[in-house]
């Protein structure tokens, strides 16, 4: 999974500092030494959902050109302790991470991560950890896979599993999503494997 992203606009003392000790993130950082530079980048859409980091006098000419998927956050009052700096940086990432993992859309559905619910916009369909984990996987590979990757994927390579067991679950789920949306073609099964089709 790719780093989350921390972008400094016209501090290039803060990125200094932070650049030091980048290493200990789990986010990478990135310097703009104007804010043309960055919304030029933000535009070619590379950084729709990152976190910005800018002086107050900087704030007005921004928020005319980005969206509310970015959070900003305006240091002006400084010094500030690096420690309390860092919370709050780490804290708005967490939320946007939660935030962004409610928005997958498959088809003509919607499956948020968090709550594990699976919805059109008619029905909603409350799903298990592992359902979610399958519809998740099999979207995210785009092909048919296996029974046998399945299980390794989802319930673990070292998991003692028969391959009826990973079946059944699939059979649950496929009966589940034609029971609530009258769908039954949104997990095909085919001798290569289990896919969904997009």
């Amino acid at each position: 999974m790719p780093k989350q992203i921390v972008n400094i606009i016209e501090f290039p003392n803060l990125y200094d500092i932070l650049y030091e000790v980048n290493h200990l993130f789990e986010f990478d950082i990135y310097n703009y030494k104007n804010h043309k530079d960055f919304i030029d980048e933000f535009q070619s859409n590379k950084l729709q959902e990152s976190i910005l980091i800018l002086k107050t006098d900087n704030y007005a000419q921004l928020q005319k050109k980005i969206t509310t998927k970015n959070k900003i956050l305006v240091f002006n009052l400084l010094p500030i302790s690096l420690e309390k700096m860092l919370d709050q940086i780490n804290i708005n990432l967490i939320k946007q991470k939660y935030h962004s993992q409610s928005k997958l859309i498959i088809n003509n559905y919607y499956l948020d991560l968090n709550s594990k619910i699976f919805s059109n916009k008619r029905f909603k369909l409350k799903l298990t950890e592992k359902e979610t984990e399958i519809i998740s996987f099999l979207n995210k590979e785009k092909k048919a896979i296996k029974i046998s990757t399945l299980q390794s994927q989802i319930w673990g390579h070292f998991a003692e599993l028969e391959t009826h067991t990973v079946e059944t679950h699939i059979y649950r789920l496929r009966k589940k999503i034609k029971d609530t949306f009258d769908d039954d073609n949104f997990i095909i099964n085919s001798k290569e494997g289990y896919r969904i089709i997009s």
